[in-house]
């Protein structure tokens, strides 16, 4: 009777499994590997070793045995026994005995058993499934070459959307700005020098949309030129717009309901070059001001409400 795969077995659940009279078979756990020069990756396991110094019978490996085989405990010990002499006889016969899916056992020059486990059964049960692969190594200087290339390559298009997807664009560049400053001094330090870089930041983004404005308030199909409002002549550059009509009736109607609500900030403005007559809840001197009364109107009366930007 083969013991072999009993062993085996055990190896799965036990860190030492003893075969009486012969030595002990150990297990020790190794974390994944990988191997740089082959670009070969290994997962965890388990390295088995033997120690010929460990023979009592702790009766694991006689109790399996006689559970699997439906044996006594007597009749199992004497069948390793008898199985522990034939591989003795064989290593003093030919000098070397190779147990199943667990290693090969050799003499030295000095008669002393030498273990090599075999390397085909990973006995970790936590790594069933997983066998070894070979990644190709990542070419990160060519990749990046390539992505440069296309970024030279790549057009920018700006393509019409409707007026709530703007959001981003108008304050992205003031976010980044504002972002650096956490604490309330530091803010009120710097406030004036943030609120001139942030005027001329709007400015530059509010020229690139400004092309689009008329078609994603009105929703033309062919937007009219660049509308630029005026603001009075104090240096208040920060207006939350409610709206700009092209019926005067309609932006008298507008001021007349914002005035109703309490918005005391709110006016009027003189019709622009394109006929428009333009209403705003309030101009604000510094940028923090108006988001913030912005914020305010998008919850309580005008989800569309937005900021422009004017020069001084």
């Amino acid at each position: 009777m083969k013991i072999e795969q009993y062993i085996s077995q055990l190896l799965y659940r036990y860190q030492c499994v003893t075969v009486p009279g012969f030595g002990a078979f150990l297990s020790e756990f190794q974390s994944a590997q990988l191997d740089e020069n082959s670009h070969s990756f290994y997962p965890p396991k388990k390295i088995i070793s033997f120690n010929a110094f460990i023979k009592n019978n702790d009766g694991l490996l006689a109790n399996h045995l006689a559970q699997a085989e439906k044996i006594s405990y007597e009749v199992a010990v004497n069948v390793i026994q008898n199985e522990v002499t034939d591989w003795k006889n064989k290593m003093q016969e030919i000098g070397n005995y190779s147990v199943k899916n667990i290693g090969n056992f050799s003499l030295n020059p000095e008669m002393n058993i030498v273990f090599v486990p075999i390397d085909q059964i990973n006995y970790l049960k936590e790594s069933f499934g997983l066998s070894s692969f070979v990644s190709p190594l990542v070419k990160r200087e060519v990749y990046k070459e390539e992505v440069a290339q296309l970024e030279e390559k790549a057009p920018i298009v700006f393509t019409p959307e409707k007026r709530r997807n703007y959001s981003a664009l108008k304050y992205a560049a003031v976010f980044l700005l504002s972002a650096g400053i956490t604490g309330p001094f530091g803010y009120k330090y710097y406030e004036s020098k943030i609120a001139q870089e942030t005027l001329i930041v709007e400015t530059n983004v509010q020229k690139k949309i400004n092309q689009k404005i008329q078609e994603a308030t009105f929703y033309i199909s062919n937007p009219l030129p660049a509308v630029t409002l005026t603001v009075p002549a104090e240096k208040m550059p920060y207006c939350v717009v409610a709206g700009a009509f092209r019926i005067e009736n309609n932006a008298e109607e507008q001021y007349q309901r914002l005035l109703k609500l309490g918005f005391k900030k709110a006016k009027r403005l003189a019709p622009n070059k394109h006929g428009l007559f333009p209403v705003l809840y309030g101009s604000y001197s510094t940028y923090s001001e108006a988001h913030e009364a912005m914020k305010n109107i998008q919850k309580l009366d005008n989800k569309d409400a937005w900021l422009l930007v004017e020069e001084l």
